[in-house]
């Protein structure tokens, strides 16, 4: 009998050291019914998920290869900005050498009716979008902080004035000189109120302070729209799917971070995408902080040069 109950005491025992290091593990709760195997299962669940984002389905929703379309019409835009003297054949010629043509379209054709963006042409429209935004009389231009600012800071001085050099004038003649397209003046305040909510990670200024060429590419962008009765939303659409190619790095770090939190890239309000929080510099250097790199994910990123 004795024999007896010292085997019990020991099975006791030995049970009682087991129940106690499955607690420190966090297999077992003892306010909870013991249930070991189902336990068992979600720890095998949870070792086998694959956490780690796929970068080739990031790129396929940012920046797919086949571009993002605008509906917008360029038509002979291209013609009419050599005519104001914001663009010089020639200068674009040395630039790019011979033209696409797409290149050609964009600049001497009269029926393009809307903007495909790619990576391989965002830096073409950049440009082309610069010239028509540091163009085209607008609110931003003539009433915004780089006039507010003229004083301290002459306008020909900033990166999207004196640096734009691809003009037959030079930058300060061009500066809101030309009404290439018509605004209302109430298409013309939402324009000015929409980019003040459209940041760029390269310097971190909103879309209203267009002292770069992107946020005055942007500029250009969202005064097309408006002008053929665009809604702030397809305003929105607009810029970030700009942003998106011409800082690819940024917002496929800001999609990882995203899926992250469990919201895919393409439930993503372009709105809150391009505020301060994400899209400025300082935003952008958080999340990217945050993320870490993707695995998988070339060296790239878009700077405030043409």
């Amino acid at each position: 009998m004795r024999r007896i109950v010292s085997m019990f005491l020991t099975v006791g025992v030995m049970v009682g050291v087991w129940l106690l290091l499955f607690q420190l593990v966090g297999l077992v709760d003892f306010n909870s019914p013991l249930n070991l195997s189902s336990r068992s299962a979600s720890v095998s669940t949870a070792n086998s998920k694959d956490s780690t984002t796929s970068y080739d389905r990031l790129v396929e929703q940012v920046v797919p290869a086949a571009g993002k379309t605008i509906k917008v019409i360029w038509g002979n835009m291209g013609q009419r900005l050599i005519n104001a003297g914001a663009i010089d054949l020639n200068k674009f010629q040395s630039q790019y050498g011979t033209f696409s043509d797409e290149q050609r379209e964009i600049l001497l054709g009269d029926s393009l009716q809307q903007i495909t963006l790619t990576a391989n042409n965002i830096q073409f429209w950049t440009n082309v979008l610069w010239a028509f935004g540091l163009t085209q009389q607008s609110k931003v231009l003539s009433e915004g902080l780089m006039k507010q600012r003229e004083a301290e800071v002459p306008i020909d001085t900033y990166a999207s004035t004196g640096g734009w050099i691809l003009g037959s004038k030079n930058p300060l003649e061009l500066y809101n000189s030309t009404r290439l397209i018509e605004l209302t003046p109430e298409q013309d305040a939402m324009v000015y109120q929409v980019a003040e909510h459209i940041f760029r990670s390269c310097c971190g200024n909103h879309t209203a302070y267009p002292d770069c060429n992107h946020g005055m590419a942007v500029l250009g962008l969202l005064e097309l729209m408006a002008s053929r009765s665009a809604s702030e939303r397809d305003l929105y659409e607009a810029a970030l799917t700009f942003n998106s190619y011409a800082f690819t790095s940024t917002y496929l770090t800001l999609a990882a971070y995203f899926e992250g939190q469990g919201t895919s890239w393409l439930q993503v309000d372009a709105t809150t995408a391009l505020g301060s929080e994400y899209s400025s510099a300082q935003g952008a250097k958080r999340i990217a902080a945050e993320v870490g790199p993707i695995p998988g994910a070339p060296t790239r990123g878009g700077g405030c040069s043409a």
